[in-house]
């Protein structure tokens, strides 16, 4: 049931921000959140910026992330950064199988369920994207790829360990292309992606927050946000200005 779960926003700044940049955008959301709020809000930083909006995110009540994390815990791993140092940061939760990592970074499924099993090693929260490519979808293929990736990255997971877990669901087809996915076949895929969590966790999965991350915006945010399976979104650009970001903050009423 959808009354069971609090909707949750989160920006996803990509590669944006300094860290001045960053705690003013943290201050401005914070400042126009106020006490009562109707989601979680959440952001994900770069990594130069987590540490400072760390203090900040956490004097607004606002969920701090990561982008991405490595799977092992140390070692010879030039550029990368660990579940433990996230956590180190003030970190609660990482992103993990977002598309731009899968297709600009060859992201492997087997490396998603790495990530997710190394967040959760460290008590982090993992948010697991999961989405169909164009192709994909114009081959009638979306729910094999989307459910594919969901079974992958949740694999050897744990019925304790589930409650941790995110899932957000990109139509990487509807992301920064001008195209966008209508309400109804964004619930369709979050319904059968809740249908396969049912399959293996039982009413845990309806307890479990999914996410919108196609493009989500201040004009189309309410409408995706009123369909029963989705449980808020997962927001690239609009989270980057403080009005466009409250703004969906808002529609998920």
């Amino acid at each position: 049931m959808k009354e069971r779960r609090r909707p949750l926003v989160c920006g996803n700044w990509k590669m944006n921000c300094t860290r001045a940049d960053a705690r003013a955008l943290v201050d401005g959301i914070g400042r126009g959140l106020g006490s009562s709020r109707p989601a979680d809000v959440a952001v994900a930083p770069p990594f130069t910026a987590i540490e400072a909006v760390a203090a900040a995110c956490r004097d607004h009540g606002i969920l701090l992330g990561a982008q991405d994390v490595h799977f092992e815990k140390s070692g010879a791993f030039t550029g990368a950064v660990s579940a433990g140092m996230l956590a180190d940061a003030g970190c609660v939760f990482g992103i993990v199988g977002h598309s731009e990592r899968r297709a600009l970074f060859h992201e492997t499924d087997d490396q998603v369920v790495r990530k997710t099993r190394a967040l959760l090693s460290v008590g982090l929260r993992p948010l697991v994207c999961v989405g169909e490519t164009l192709a994909e979808r114009d081959a009638d293929r979306t729910l094999e790829r989307v459910l594919g990736q969901v079974d992958a990255a949740l694999a050897g997971v744990e019925a304790a360990a589930f409650p941790s877990i995110t899932l957000a669901y990109e139509p990487v087809w509807a992301i920064g292309t001008g195209r966008n996915a209508t309400s109804a076949q964004a619930q369709e895929v979050h319904a059968a992606i809740r249908g396969r969590l049912r399959e293996r966790f039982g009413p845990l999965a309806d307890e479990t927050r999914i996410l919108y991350g196609g493009s989500m915006k201040p004009d189309n945010a309410a409408e995706l946000l009123s369909m029963p399976d989705v449980d808020g979104g997962l927001v690239g650009g609009a989270s980057l200005q403080v009005e466009p970001f409250l703004a969906i903050v808002r529609a998920s009423e």
